[in-house]
C-alpha cells in the first residue's frame, strides 16, 4: 500500500488531485491511502505523531501563513526519507524544489500522465531504498523506519519497541525475528536488546551506552557483542 498526503488550502484542488490519484492507482491495481491537509501547519502537527506513516506528500506551493516550501523544509527535518512533490500554478517555483530534495513538481491542474510518472518514480525509489528501511506494523498502521535512525530494539514478552531518534514504535513480534531480518549493523547484546552498532557511544563489560541510556550486556552475549561492537567502532 502507498500512503499519500495532499496538502492544499483549496478543498476543490485537494478533491481534484485525490480523484485523479485514486483513478490512477486503481488502474495499476495498487492500494492507496490518502490523507488530506488544508495547511502546512496542520500537516506538520499531524507528522509530529505520525512520522514514518507517509511515503509521499503533494504540497501546494501557494498556501497561507506557511508556504509549501517552508512546510517542505520542516518536513525534511522531521523525516529525511519522505518523498515530496510540489503542486503549483506558477512555473517560477520549479527550481526551488531542488533545495529540499523534492521528487518533482506538477503544474495545476495535475494531468493523469504527469501523476503516473511521479507515482512510478516514487515506487522505484521505495524499492531501491528498501534495504535501508525497517518495516513494522502496529495495529492497522505500517511504519517505514530508516535503519540509520534506529538506536536499539527492546523486547518485553511479545512486544517489541523500536527506539529511534525522537520516537519509539511498539509492535507485536519476536526480537529473534527482528534480528534475523534487520541485516548487518545491528548487534544482539542481551536476550531483550538489539542495538545499532553505530549508535553505541560507550561500552564496557556489562553495559553499553547510547546517549544517556544504559543497556545491559548479558553474560551469554558478552564476548560476541563486545567483539562486534569493537569491530564496528574500528570500521566506522
Amino acid at each position: 500500500m502507498l500512503r499519500l498526503g495532499i496538502c492544499d488550502d483549496s478543498a476543490d484542488a485537494r478533491c481534484a488531485l485525490r480523484g485523479t490519484l485514486e483513478q490512477l492507482m486503481e488502474s495499476q491495481n495498487l492500494e492507496v491511502q490518502i490523507y488530506e491537509f488544508s495547511s502546512g501547519e496542520g500537516l506538520l502537527k499531524w507528522m509530529d505523531k505520525h512520522v514514518g506513516e507517509l511515503e509521499l506528500v503533494f504540497l501546494d506551493m501557494e498556501m497561507g501563513a506557511l508556504s509549501g516550501m517552508d512546510t517542505a523544509r520542516q518536513l525534511r527535518a522531521i523525516d529525511e526519507n519522505l518523498q515530496m512533490v510540489f503542486v503549483t500554478g506558477y512555473d517560477q517555483y520549479v527550481f526551488e524544489g531542488y533545495s529540499v530534495g523534492a521528487l518533482g513538481y506538477i503544474m495545476k491542474p495535475a494531468s493523469y500522465e504527469k501523476l503516473a510518472d511521479i507515482i512510478d518514480r516514487a515506487m522505484t525509489t521505495l524499492l531501491r531504498e528498501e534495504d535501508k528501511t525497517f518495516l513494522c506494523r502496529s495495529g492497522e498502521t505500517l511504519y517505514r523506519i530508516p535503519k540509520a535512525r534506529i538506536l536499539y530494539f527492546g523486547s518485553d514478552r511479545r512486544q517489541v519497541s523500536c527506539v529511534t531518534v525522537g520516537k519509539t514504535y511498539t509492535f507485536y513480534g519476536k526480537l529473534d525475528d527482528v534480528a534475523a531480518h534487520i541485516g548487518s549493523g545491528f548487534v544482539r547484546i542481551h536476550q531483550r536488546y538489539l542495538v545499532r552498532a553505530a549508535a553505541v557511544d560507550q561500552m564496557d563489560g556489562s553495559e553499553v551506552f547510547i546517549g544517556d541510556t544504559a543497556l545491559p550486556v548479558s553474560r551469554a552475549h558478552r564476548a560476541s557483542a563486545m567483539a562486534a561492537l569493537a569491530r564496528a567502532a574500528l570500521e566506522g
